[in-house]
């Protein structure tokens, strides 16, 4: 990972990876996505579609509920209705086998979501139900012997919809443990690797373009054995030609950074957020509280060793999160000395490429974009600078193709709200456009617009701090144009400012004796100031 945040903190870590999280497929009959096909399936299946009516859907239904219960009750499966808000997935973890040899379905959790939904009027006219009703879904929660504790969900009513949840950790796992690599696991993230390097190499099986492959053979392995044979038995299947297609719908992709000292991850971290916050425009931060603080040092004890663990945090959990439409990018802790980076895809009908199946590398690959730019804007934002000439080249125009563009003047201030909103965007995965600009500006100003964005514009870019983007509408700041542009306002806002009103203040200091280190460090910067100003006959 040669991103320049890891890089910056590569002496202090243990090692890191990058891994493939949360994956959500959707499952689909083709025939089944529009009335004609439906009507042709439906003739496939029974013969004719005299029977086509809203009661003989209704009976499939009801055939698909009474199955799955008498299946629960011969075969000793959990089955259980959940309520609204129940969080299904972290109930399923209080069912999970103890028996690691344990493969096939353990859950069945059943509960009501809106669903596309087929209603026949009349003898002929077959259309979707607006709104979408809230009917039964079937969460079929099973432990696969490749990828582990996954979960598809269906849809109990034709055409039988389905979602695969995969956890890419859960794979990494179980490879890792037959490779005999050494690992402690917390949720879904190791917490103590044994071989971070291989590890990784491991990991990588799942950026790569067999990652297709896998993931169409574990679909194939449950859906229709262990789901959809509570529809439709395999003649009824065979007979119609029902048959699933899979698209994507979700997926995230982190990197997980092993520190050697927990303690020092949290200062680091606290550190990153302190100063990087306000100008990100972070409007909130959640801080999940734990009962033990990070050890100062790491820990001795026995060699890591291959298991699972699902355990409640006990640590403080802060989340660092941008979201950007269907795109979320989180910086946060977890277990004692990992810092993790993870990039999240809501849905993938954002993606340019398509959603198809044969898509999920280049899905991976936009992900992990999004994440190392988000780390650079990151890293450029948290160390910022700017060099004298710089500083003197400010106010001087500069060239712009053939145009001759003004130049930047910080003692305005419309100036400084748009080298503010041009930080807050600088983390835009695919950047951003004029319009975007404005409105950033206008939350700091009354009024300012687009005209004017598009002018300030030119001259950023004639300073070399922006630049557009090939074959787009929108424009991305380099990185170091983020330095600068984030140390001029620092130098304005943070040091240039207080020390100047310090200074000339007649004010008593302050002589409280709990003091926090940076006032510690502008009291002395105060006091030396004034001393300089007095030498220069500035301070009366």
């Amino acid at each position: 990972m040669a991103d320049p945040f890891c890089e910056r903190y590569a002496p202090l870590l243990e090692g890191s990876y990058d891994c493939v999280d949360r994956i959500v497929l959707n499952g689909y009959f083709i025939l089944g996505q529009n009335a004609g096909g439906f009507r042709t399936w439906w003739r496939r299946l029974y013969g004719t579609d005299e029977n086509l009516n809203n009661t003989t859907l209704m009976r499939l239904a009801g055939r698909f509920s009474r199955r799955v219960q008498a299946y629960a009750r011969k075969c000793g499966v959990m089955l259980r209705y959940c309520k609204a808000g129940e969080r299904k997935h972290e109930l399923a973890h209080q069912f999970l086998p103890t028996d690691p040899q344990f493969k096939g379905l353990f859950l069945i959790l059943v509960s009501k979501a809106p669903a596309p939904v087929w209603e026949v009027l009349g003898k002929t006219f077959i259309r979707r139900k607006k709104p979408y009703p809230y009917v039964n879904h079937y969460s079929f929660h099973i432990i696969d012997p490749e990828w582990g504790h996954i979960t598809i969900k269906l849809c109990g009513h034709a055409p039988f919809t389905g979602q695969i949840i995969l956890n890419g950790h859960e794979f990494v796992a179980r490879q890792a443990a037959a490779k005999k690599i050494g690992f402690q696991k917390e949720d879904n993230c190791f917490t103590v690797v044994s071989n971070a390097a291989d590890l990784a190499k491991v990991a990588d099986a799942l950026r790569c373009n067999d990652a297709i492959g896998r993931l169409s053979q574990v679909c194939e392995r449950w859906i229709y054995s262990t789901c959809l044979c509570f529809a439709l038995d395999s003649a009824e299947r065979e007979k119609s030609g029902f048959h699933y297609d899979y698209s994507l719908y979700q997926g995230e992709y982190s990197r997980n950074l092993l520190f050697r000292d927990g303690a020092q991850m949290d200062v680091i971290f606290d550190g990153l957020i302190d100063r990087t916050r306000a100008l990100l425009k972070i409007p909130a931060l959640k801080t999940i509280f734990g009962c033990r603080v990070r050890p100062h040092r790491n820990r001795k004890g026995a060699p890591a060793r291959c298991e699972s663990a699902v355990e409640i945090p006990v640590y403080d959990l802060t989340v660092f999160k941008l979201h950007f439409g269907a795109w979320t990018v989180k910086l946060y802790t977890k277990g004692e000395r990992v810092l993790r980076i993870e990039a999240l895809l809501h849905n993938a009908g954002a993606l340019p490429c398509g959603r198809s199946l044969p898509m999920f590398p280049e899905m991976i690959a936009g992900l992990r974009s999004i994440l190392e730019r988000f780390l650079e804007a990151v890293r450029s934002i948290d160390a910022p600078f700017v060099d004298a000439g710089a500083l003197e080249a400010l106010p001087q125009p500069t060239q712009l193709g053939r145009a001759r563009v003004g130049g930047v003047d910080m003692n305005k201030s419309r100036v400084r709200a748009l080298l503010e909103a041009l930080i807050t965007l600088a983390a835009l995965p695919e950047g951003f456009a004029v319009a975007d600009l404005a409105a950033q500006v206008r939350v700091r100003l009354e009024t300012y617009t687009v005209r004017q964005a598009a002018y300030d514009l030119r001259k950023v870019r004639g300073k070399g701090w922006v630049q557009a983007s090939p074959g787009t509408r929108h424009y991305v700041a380099l990185p170091d144009g983020l330095r600068t542009m984030t140390a001029l306002l620092v130098l304005r806002d943070k040091v240039i400012k207080p020390l100047l009103a310090g200074a000339l203040s007649r004010g008593a200091e302050l002589t409280t004796k709990h003091v926090a280190p940076v006032d510690q460090h502008y009291r002395n910067l105060r006091l030396e100031m004034n001393a300089l100003f007095r030498q220069l006959g500035i301070a009366a």
